[in-house]
C-alpha cells in the first residue's frame, strides 16, 4: 500500500495490481501486473515495490515479477480504491 502508480492516485494494492505475494522464510516473490501492458512506468513501479518490501524486517531477497495474464481490469480495484477514485 506504499507503492503508487504515478498516473493514478491509488496504491498498487488497492488498484488490484498485486496478484500474489509468496513468502518463504526471508524470500519474497510478488506477482503483479499493470493497468496497461505497455505502461512505461512498469519498471519504476516494480522497482519501488522491490525497494519497499526489502526494507521490511526479515526480508532477505525480493523478486517482483510482472505478468499480463490475466489482464488487469477495473473490477480488481478494492472498495477503498474505488472510494479514492470516486467510483463508489
Amino acid at each position: 500500500k506504499q507503492v503508487y502508480d504515478p498516473e493514478i492516485p491509488v496504491n498498487v494494492w488497492d488498484l488490484g495490481l498485486v496478484y500474489s505475494v509468496n513468502v518463504n522464510e526471508g524470500d519474497v516473490h510478488v506477482l503483479m501486473t499493470l493497468t496497461a501492458p505497455r505502461c512505461g512506468m512498469g519498471p519504476m513501479i516494480a522497482q519501488q515495490a522491490e525497494w519497499t518490501i526489502s526494507e521490511l524486517e526479515g526480508v532477505e531477497d525480493v523478486e517482483v515479477e510482472m505478468v499480463y495474464e490475466p489482464p488487469w481490469s477495473p473490477d480488481l480495484i478494492s472498495e477503498e480504491g474505488k472510494a479514492a477514485l470516486g467510483l463508489d
